[in-house]
């Protein structure tokens, strides 16, 4: 993948982590952005009559356009630059994130998301882009986690915001998701600082180019080896049993199922990052160490049907379900986009990213209308909690099938992988 010039092992050791920073800044409200529609579902059904489908499509509207648009832009990032890229995407989730808070109108909000989708994947293509361009030989899985770490603090601060801003909430659906807006401009001036700090660190006549390579080819494709489509298998599985429910349905699960209020079902969501925040860095930096990813990743994968299993049928004591899908979310958020960066060739990582976000995007969107359309067909409420079974069975199968493919690639990739990639 053609980066711009790549920072010397100098100004990498003294600048690095700064940059790291900006960029984490940004993905922090970005990440807040995304999660904002959880915390308000109960009221966008309560207050605005909106169905599950309907809230659903909200986050699920995120990732249609995806399924195409995030190929052109990592092309984009590769042309343009990833400083640019990301002060653009930046500008346009902010456009996105302020339509959506705008008006009661479905529609409007549903074309608010869509701009705000629009701009976030090719946001997070320029954010890994960055880590890669800044920490490219080591610390590569440390780096990445402290920038996953920073995002997800913007999740949890969704979550919890109902705890921290209770007067917001109080206000009505629209208070919350204006400070969501709020928070898509402080991203949007990160990322522009972080475009001027890599112009100024790259163009002082110390640095040396990366290798280039030709752009994106379809024919890339044909030399991605099993163990890489295994690991996509994974990607598409996972993330369709964990973010349909994480940051769209949970939060209204807890209030119908166990009866907690907003606020605690709030503080119940953001276990998953409580747990995650600080030790997907720890095992970032574990993986850097060991090189053992398949065996990090069978670990992770296992959590997340258990976590389910628990939350349904159990029933009793949702923590425990929550505190193993953090444990899940650290232990794959660490390992799965460190490892997909080392079994491919690094002049085709850009092309074999963006196959991997085109089939997670459309999974992901798939899963979000699939529980909406589910929990409507089985009448799910606060009067009838048993019609959230059958959402909650859907999001069982695909993290079960998510842990058969990861072991199939711990089969296929058994060993320690080090710091080389291959095409093969």
């Amino acid at each position: 993948m053609h980066h711009a010039p790549a920072v010397s092992t100098t100004i990498t050791d003294r600048m690095g982590w700064t940059a790291m920073a900006l960029v984490a800044l940004a993905m922090y409200g970005n990440f807040y952005v995304y999660d904002s529609i959880a915390p308000v579902a109960e009221m966008l059904s309560s207050q605005l009559g909106y169905s599950d489908t309907q809230i659903g499509t909200l986050n699920a509207i995120y990732s249609i356009p995806n399924v195409v648009l995030v190929l052109a832009g990592g092309i984009l990032v590769d042309r343009f630059g990833i400083g640019r890229m990301a002060a653009i995407t930046a500008g346009i989730c902010l456009l996105g994130a302020s339509l959506t808070a705008a008006t009661p109108n479905f529609y409007l909000m549903a074309t608010g998301r869509l701009l705000y989708g629009i701009g976030a994947e090719t946001f997070n293509i320029a954010t890994l882009a960055a880590v890669a361009l800044w920490f490219p030989t080591r610390y590569t899985a440390l780096a990445m986690g402290l920038t996953l770490a920073a995002g997800r603090m913007g999740s949890l601060s969704a979550d919890l915001s109902p705890t921290w801003v209770p007067g917001v909430y109080a206000a009505g659906w629209q208070p919350p998701l204006m400070l969501a807006a709020v928070l898509a401009a402080s991203s949007f001036v990160a990322a522009a600082v972080y475009w001027w700090y890599e112009r100024r660190s790259r163009f002082d006549g110390k640095n040396a180019p990366l290798a280039q390579d030709t752009g994106f080819q379809w024919r890339d494709v044909l030399h991605f080896s099993p163990a890489y489509w295994t690991l996509v298998a994974l990607c598409v599985l996972w993330y369709a049993g964990i973010l349909a429910f994480r940051s769209t349905f949970s939060i209204k699960y807890f209030q119908h199922v166990f009866g907690l209020p907003l606020d605690e079902a709030g503080q119940m969501n953001s276990v998953i990052f409580l747990t995650s925040i600080v030790s997907t860095p720890l095992l970032g930096w574990l993986c850097d160490r060991t090189g053992r990813y398949s065996a990090i990743l069978v670990c992770g994968s296992l959590l997340l049907p258990a976590a389910f299993i628990w939350l349904h049928f159990v029933g009793t004591d949702p923590y425990v379900g929550m505190v193993l899908i953090g444990m899940s979310y650290s232990l794959v958020g660490a390992a799965l986009w460190p490892m997909a960066s080392k079994l491919v060739e690094t002049g085709r990582f850009g092309t074999a990213l963006g196959v991997m976000w085109v089939l997670q995007n459309a999974a992901i969107a798939g899963s979000n209308l699939a529980a909406g359309w589910l929990n409507d067909v089985n009448g799910a409420s606060a009067a009838n909690p048993a019609g959230y079974g059958a959402m909650m069975l859907f999001f069982l199968t695909c993290s079960s099938l998510g842990l058969f493919a990861t072991l199939l690639l711990w089969r296929l990739v058994p060993g320690r992988i080090g710091d080389q990639r291959s095409g093969s």
